[in-house]
């Protein structure tokens, strides 16, 4: 390989590896550029929008009622060990 063609190919090898490398770079935390806006705190009156909204989701779900047993028609009749013979092949 001559020189013209080796420079030229560590040249185009440079242009990829910080094409790459500009996209990881572009994914770290910089100071003091806030991307995620929910870390910052919460004003009194968002504190206690959120409690209203998460006391509401608890009560919400204490009425529902419970979860029913799977309705499995072959429950009975398959051997308990018949699983465990299956996953052991």
């Amino acid at each position: 390989m001559s020189h013209p063609q080796l420079t030229g190919l560590l040249g185009s090898a440079g242009v990829i590896v910080m094409l790459l490398s500009g996209t990881a770079f572009a994914q770290s935390m910089r100071p003091g550029i806030n991307l995620t806006p929910g870390n910052r705190p919460l004003s009194p009156e968002e504190q206690a929008r959120q409690k209203a909204v998460d006391d509401a989701y608890r009560s919400a779900i204490e009425k529902l009622p419970d979860k029913k047993k799977s309705a499995d028609p072959w429950n009975s009749i398959r051997p308990a060990s018949s699983s465990r013979k299956r996953q052991d092949k």
